[in-house]
């Protein structure tokens, strides 16, 4: 009796072990996989960034948020009065700039720090969202971004959104998607997302904002707003969130698929 305790004990704990085993592979699966570059660009208020992050711990790959280090930028140009304008004060300026990401445990997702201060949420500030288009849109700018982007894009395994993230950032990248919804539901979904943090926000100054950044982000010089020709299109207007991760998963699956078979047909 001793003994078939002592065994069933045995088997107990072999299949613990065993169960921790399977879960750990199937939450690291893709961490052991050929890495690949997921690129996310459109207009504004179309759920890039939501996607990307939940691409980003789906597949165990690092989320970079572009548009945050732009308005990190557009951040310090506005507390330092720098004219944009100018190109020698945005030389200058940008000398004195020193971005990165940090993991914020509470949160479950990355911080943006803007000269060693944690300037997550004040760059989401509607006073930031009414210049950071234009900011965006100075030749010096997107080159000291698109520079540092590029650099932490090395290693792969990388999501990463923005407007031209597949076409000047990584035109290489194994997967390209280009969000798009109808423009009442992207004022909507804007609206809700700054009324909780001001409600004396008002739904027309909402809209004219997203009006006036499609319109710079699409007709700037520099690396303007475009859809990679190699982009394939997710219109989320009506459709929900998961149904949304569903597509982008299965598309990211594939990608890696094939990027496997690639790297296996070169060794061989």
């Amino acid at each position: 009796m001793l003994l078939q305790k002592k065994f069933y004990s045995y088997l107990r704990r072999e299949y613990f072990l065993l169960g921790q085993c399977l879960s750990f592979l199937h939450k690291h699966a893709y961490s052991i996989m050929r890495k690949i570059i997921i690129t996310i660009d459109g207009f504004s208020s179309c759920g890039k960034s939501t996607l990307a992050k939940q691409l980003a711990t789906k597949l165990n790959y690092v989320f970079i948020d572009s548009g945050a280090m732009y308005r990190a930028v557009t951040l310090y140009f506005l507390r330092n009065h720098v004219d944009w304008t100018n190109k020698d004060q945005v030389e200058e300026a940008l000398k004195l700039i020193d971005l990165k990401f940090e993991y914020n445990s509470e949160a479950g997702k990355s911080d943006i720090y803007l000269n060693e201060e944690n300037v997550e949420y004040v760059i989401r500030d509607l006073v930031v969202a009414e210049k950071v288009s234009e900011v965006a849109a100075v030749k010096e700018v997107r080159e000291y971004a698109v520079a540092a982007q590029q650099l932490m894009g090395k290693r792969k395994g990388i999501v990463m959104d923005g407007r031209d993230i597949g076409t000047a950032v990584f035109p290489d990248a194994e997967l390209k998607l280009f969000m798009t919804a109808d423009p009442l539901v992207r004022v909507e979904r804007r609206y809700k997302e700054l009324f909780e943090k001001n409600p004396l926000v008002q739904i027309d100054e909402v809209k004219h904002n997203i009006e006036m950044r499609d319109y710079i982000d699409s007709n700037r010089e520099f690396s303007p707003l475009r859809q990679a020709a190699d982009a394939i299109v997710i219109d989320n207007s009506f459709i929900s969130p998961d149904e949304q991760l569903k597509m982008a998963m299965d598309l990211a699956k594939e990608r890696i698929k094939m990027a496997q078979q690639v790297e296996q047909r070169q060794s061989s």
